[in-house]
């Protein structure tokens, strides 16, 4: 697991304003064309230029040698993996770095606020109420940043529509300087039953904008149960029907846990007949964090009990010609005839496997596990014994 922001050492005259810095970070030799956001990363014998911002060091005595005249922050190991046009945020004392963009990474998401208007039983990140309009301030300032080749970025939360107008700000600001990239917004759905605030994102015209929006039953009561809101699901169904009407990409969210998995037959069938111009359906394994491990006792259940349940779900979809995918679970669990619809979906950052896994042939075919799941994993891992066993299953 990755660890996307850690406490650092600043040297020299630090003198960054008030509030958090954006910088790009570049390992070139030659001055940059922006310095105001330009952080050159002296690693591998190369030396300081003149006109960055700031420099970054991972050797004591390299930066203790640049304090004179220049803004240096000393970086802890945590952060090695930084490189060549990544983008990261230093809190205005320079002791806090984050990781806000990789370039090398495919799962790059922006957190837009952490305020919510549900309060799911499940939360892998329980909503706060404090004033965070600055992270989309940070956002708007590193988007013009992010290379351009970037194949994918996502929007989440908290619930990004909170935010009002800036919401819009952002996605426009993406259309503007990643002409090529992808959007995925992450949604409960609840504000596109407004027709107008759907009309106003789907008047925006990104080339490749997909909403995703979490549904927990075909059984209204249950969903608002879930995701703690009473009306949410028929607002979150207006919403879907609105932005579908409009031009604008849906999928579908269902997390499994205790509760939801009652309803997965009924869910499928109720998407089939009623939703299914949505364009994709995402089963996704529980993440035991947050509210998910508060609430472990209630909403635990062991993957393999309800993978029939599942498999009969994701059946029912595909053979109506919609687009199921199961994510966040482990190789191992599935039935063969899930396959299919079998995706690796842990961001790299916290993907990770546990001991059962050290001798598995499989692990380079398996989507492996949240590192955050150390409470509850299935106690009916099987281990892929020999390459030839997994081409078997694969087959």
């Amino acid at each position: 697991m990755l660890t996307l922001s850690s406490r650092t050492r600043p040297l020299g005259g630090f003198d960054s304003p008030p509030g958090t810095a954006v910088f790009r970070i570049n390992r070139a030799t030659r001055k940059p064309s922006n310095g105001k956001h330009s952080a050159q990363l002296l690693v591998d014998g190369i030396t300081a230029v003149d006109g960055y911002a700031l420099y970054l060091c991972f050797d004591e005595s390299a930066a203790a040698r640049l304090a004179q005249g220049k803004q240096v922050i000393l970086l802890p190991e945590s952060l090695s993996y930084l490189s060549d046009g990544d983008v990261i945020t230093v809190g205005n004392d320079g002791t806090l770095v984050r990781a806000m963009y990789r370039r090398g990474s495919p799962n790059n998401s922006f957190l837009v606020t952490e305020r919510c208007n549900h309060l799911c039983v499940m939360c892998s990140q329980p909503p706060r109420t404090d004033d965070d309009s600055f992270l989309v301030d940070e956002i708007l300032e590193a988007i013009p940043l992010l290379d351009r080749s970037t194949r994918e970025v996502g929007i989440t939360g908290g619930e990004p529509t909170l935010v009002g107008d800036k919401f819009f700000d952002m996605v426009e600001c993406m259309k503007r300087f990643l002409p090529g990239t992808g959007v995925h917004v992450l949604s409960n759905g609840r504000a596109f039953s407004d027709h107008a605030f759907s009309r106003r994102l789907a008047e925006l015209r990104h080339f490749d904008l997909m909403v995703g929006i979490p549904l927990y039953s075909d059984y209204a009561p249950l969903h608002n149960f879930v995701v703690q809101a009473e009306g949410a699901f028929d607002e979150t169904v207006r919403g879907i029907i609105n932005l579908k009407a409009l031009g604008v990409r849906v999928e579908l969210r269902f997390v499994l846990n205790r509760y939801t998995v009652t309803r997965l037959r009924s869910f499928a069938r109720f998407v089939a007949r009623n939703l299914l111009f949505v364009d994709h359906v995402a089963f996704m394994g529980m993440e035991t964090v947050g509210f998910g491990r508060t609430n472990l006792e209630d909403l635990w259940i062991d993957p393999h009990d309800y993978m029939s349940d599942l498999e009969a779900a994701c059946l029912t979809l595909a053979t109506a010609g919609g687009r199921p995918s199961v994510y966040n679970s482990q190789l191992c669990l599935m039935p063969k005839s899930l396959l299919p619809f079998y995706r690796h979906s842990i961001s790299d950052w916290k993907n990770e496997y546990v001991p059962e896994c050290e001798s598995c042939y499989g692990r380079t075919h398996c989507g492996g596990f949240f590192a955050s799941n150390q409470a509850a994993f299935s106690a009916h891992l099987e281990p892929f014994h020999s390459p030839e066993s997994v081409a078997r299953f694969l087959e």
